[in-house]
This record gives structure tokens, C-alpha cells and sequence, in this order.
């Protein structure tokens, strides 16, 4: 016979409620919650007066609801209650078409019977994303609750995870989504942004093509090529300043050019600048074809020059930002590696803004000279490049022309505090989408930035 005292140690089984009964109650509930709507908008008294009954849409009810019914299946499953994921709660605008949007174009399973207000608004809806839940309903104004504003900036990204990235991505744009970032490949795997008709971002991720290794696929390893920054310079009005400086806030040596690591950019310091920039030399394969797609282009070139590490000419871009091209070994064998997109150790150059008066003009003469490949980025007027290393974005709507570099740092929050101490300026750490970044100018005005990327 079981000892009794050891049977009440152990603890009551859950069981899995009957479909009938489940269904039952939310009947009961709906008809509880929307037939007894208050007089005062979220408030009922009793014949008595005495008690106070706070009524809320159904939508928080069944959101309560599902909660309650997911701790149950996380009990039953052996996981415990506290560790249970975060589940995404969208509103939209009209989510009975959002509904069928998600299905057909995003590949969502309908979990749970939508539950229908009386005025045909979806209050609660629960959609099966291979495994992953995400809950849907409309915008209740009385529960502070709303769409996503059409043609605001996002302040959240769902990610979701999809066999094929370029095979998810042209299914939604055939079912009306907007391509925000074309599908590529990175050191991180590949991916694509869209926004779906209802204006929730989305980033379609998945399995590289091929299933290649992701350093080999992304592109980032193999020798240096076309349009790629080969050397970079900072040039700034005092030379030897902007040294003490920098060695100072990075760690960089007071002469000579920066001692680099074999995937990061050969940086330099040049004094003798007016106007504070990032001076830049990209890679091409035939210097002269180069000089000619500049002149073409409507910038100009100066007569090509032998240098140690290649046949070098000195350009000026249409709106007079200066640069440089070399021409790379005709032995592919021979050429450098390529620089990482984000630099490798602390001081390296991560990130290059280039900043136009007009976009327009600076994408039309980059892309004819160097084919470079542009796409909206994050901003108003904000354009990323595709495959470029290091890594390149470009904005419009300056005054001048220049470049601000990006500098990668271990610890920003002690790198911010050396710029100060040495007498630049700096930006409390702010956290990106990439990391944690700061605005800076060093004692001469020169602007950069940090990430902690």
C-alpha cells in the first residue's frame, strides 16, 4: 500500500484542458466582458456601491489568457515558468489582412481562433512562425495600443530565421512588402530587411548560398580588390597635435604610419590640413582606365606616379573631396588580403562615413569610378555600400565634402573619458543596431568617431 504521506509530496499532475471547455470559456468570457459594458468608460459599481470593477478590453483579457495557457505548457513540458521566451505582440492596422498577409508571404501558421470584437476588430490572434509565436491583434486606442505609423523610422526588428533567405525575401515583395536592404552575405551569415504592408521591419535571415564558409562566401577573405580602401590617412592641421592625441585615446604610435595587424587598414597621420579629414586611397586594377572613369565622371585626375605599392594617381571628386587611386599587382597571388569590414583589435579603422553635399552627385560619380553598389540606409539621405571593406556608408546634405573614420575601441566608456581628458570632445555611448558608438572631435576639430562594435 503507498504510503500516504509520500503521495502528498508529490504534486498535482496538470492536465491538458478539454477543447470543448476551453472553448467554452472564452465564450463565456466574451460574452461576460461585452455585455456588461459600464456606463463610465472602465468602471461598474454593484447595487451596493461597495465594490469597484475595472472592465478592459478583451484584447488584455486574452492576452492574460494565453499567458496563463503558455505557463501550463511550459509546466507540462518540463521547462520551468521562469525561463520562458519573450513573445512578440503586433498591432496593426486592419490585422484580419495582416492575418493572411503573414500566412501567405511570411509562411505563419494560424495557431488560435482569432478572437473577434463586435465591431470586427481582431483582438487576439496567435501565429506560428516554425515553431516561434508571435501574437496579432488591431489597434485598440482604449488600451493604448496602435499600428506602426507608415513611413516612420522602426524601433523594433523581428528576425526571422528561413531555409533561403533570397526565396523568403522574393515571396514577400510578390505579396507587396517593401525591400529595405537587399538579401547579401556577411561574415554573420546572410540577410535581407523588409517591411511588411502594415510597416513592421523585418530581417529575413538565413543559411549563406551554397553553404559556404561564412568567411570565404561573404567575401571579406581572398585578396583586396576593386574599390576596396587600401590606406588611409587623417589629415588634420598639426601633425605632430593630432599624434599625441590619438596615441592618447587609441594606443597609436607617435611616427609613422600605424603598426597594423594583416586584415586591418594601414592608417597614417598627415599634417598641413585646413579642414580636418579621412583621406583615402581605394584599390582598382588599371590606374589609367581609373583616371579616365574620373575625368569622365566629371572629377579630376593628376598624372599617374610609381610608388612603392603600386602606380598611384591623386583624384579630386566633383564637389573637391580629395583621394587617391593605386592600381593593384596584376598577380592576383601577390595582392594583400582584403581589409576586415570592422577592423580586428582596438585602434583600427571600422567604419568610413562619407559625407557630401549632395548624394545624389557623390553615388553617381563613386559608382562610375569605382562600381561601388549603393542602398538606403537607416537615415534620411543615408546610403550603405555593398562589399566594400572596410565597411562604407554615405550621407548627403552637408555643407563640404569630407570623412569621418570610425575607430574600434575595447572599451568606450574608457575611451570617452580620454578624449575628454585630452582635451577633445565627446558623446555619452549611445547603443546601436552595430554596437555602442560615440560622437567625437580631437583638439583641432577633428571629427571621428568610436564603437565598441
Amino acid at each position: 500500500m503507498p504510503d500516504p504521506f509520500e503521495q502528498l509530496r508529490d504534486p498535482d499532475p496538470v492536465a491538458e484542458p478539454d477543447a470543448a471547455f476551453r472553448a467554452g470559456l472564452r465564450t463565456r468570457l466574451e460574452q461576460a466582458l461585452t455585455s456588461a459594458a459600464p456606463a463610465v468608460a472602465g468602471e461598474s459599481a454593484s447595487e451596493e456601491g461597495s465594490t469597484m470593477m475595472t472592465t478592459q478590453p478583451l484584447a488584455d483579457v486574452a492576452v492574460a489568457l494565453g499567458a496563463r495557457l503558455d505557463v501550463e505548457r511550459s509546466s507540462r513540458a518540463g521547462r520551468p515558468t521562469a525561463q520562458r521566451v519573450v513573445v512578440p505582440y503586433l498591432t496593426v492596422d486592419n490585422a484580419a489582412a495582416a492575418l493572411d498577409w503573414y500566412v501567405a508571404a511570411l509562411g505563419a501558421r494560424i495557431a488560435s481562433e482569432p478572437i473577434v470584437m463586435p465591431d470586427g476588430r481582431i483582438g487576439h490572434v496567435e501565429l506560428d512562425f516554425a515553431g516561434a509565436p508571435v501574437y496579432l491583434s488591431d489597434g485598440f486606442s482604449e488600451s493604448h495600443v496602435a499600428g506602426p505609423t507608415i513611413g516612420a523610422d522602426a524601433t523594433v526588428t523581428l528576425v526571422l530565421d528561413v531555409p533561403s533567405v533570397d526565396d523568403a525575401v522574393a515571396n514577400a515583395l510578390e505579396h507587396g512588402a517593401l525591400l529595405e536592404r537587399p538579401a547579401d552575405d556577411h561574415p554573420y551569415g546572410r540577410n535581407a530587411v523588409i517591411r511588411d504592408p502594415f510597416w513592421h521591419r523585418w530581417m529575413i535571415s538565413g543559411p549563406l548560398l551554397g553553404g559556404a564558409p561564412v568567411a570565404a562566401s561573404a567575401g571579406w577573405a581572398g585578396p583586396i580588390r576593386e574599390g576596396d580602401v587600401g590606406y588611409a590617412s587623417l589629415w588634420v592641421p598639426d601633425e605632430a597635435r593630432a599624434r599625441r592625441f590619438f596615441s592618447d585615446v587609441l594606443g597609436w604610435p607617435l611616427e609613422g604610419n600605424r603598426d597594423v595587424s594583416w586584415r586591418a587598414v594601414s592608417h597614417g597621420v598627415t599634417g598641413g590640413s585646413e579642414l580636418p579629414t579621412l583621406f583615402c586611397a581605394y584599390a582598382v586594377e588599371d590606374v589609367n582606365d581609373a583616371a579616365r572613369r574620373v575625368w569622365e565622371a566629371d572629377g579630376t585626375a593628376e598624372e599617374p606616379v610609381a610608388e612603392p605599392w603600386g602606380r598611384t594617381v591623386d583624384c579630386t571628386d566633383p564637389e573637391g573631396l580629395r583621394f587617391a587611386l593605386y592600381e593593384l599587382p596584376t598577380d592576383g597571388a601577390g595582392r594583400p588580403p582584403r581589409p576586415l569590414p570592422n577592423g580586428e583589435r582596438h585602434g583600427d579603422l571600422a567604419y568610413i562615413t562619407m559625407h557630401s553635399v549632395s548624394s545624389e552627385v557623390a553615388r553617381t560619380f563613386y559608382s562610375a569610378v569605382l562600381g561601388w553598389r549603393f542602398v538606403p540606409g537607416r537615415i534620411e539621405d543615408g546610403w550603405g555600400l555593398e562589399g566594400v571593406a572596410p565597411m562604407t556608408g554615405l550621407s548627403g546634405g552637408h555643407d563640404r565634402p569630407s570623412i569621418a573614420p570610425m575607430y574600434r575601441v575595447d572599451d568606450i566608456a574608457g575611451a570617452v573619458r580620454r578624449v575628454r581628458a585630452v582635451g577633445g570632445t565627446a558623446t555619452d555611448p549611445e547603443l546601436e543596431p552595430y554596437g555602442w558608438s560615440s560622437e567625437c572631435h580631437d583638439d583641432q576639430g577633428t571629427f571621428f568617431y568610436l564603437g565598441q562594435l
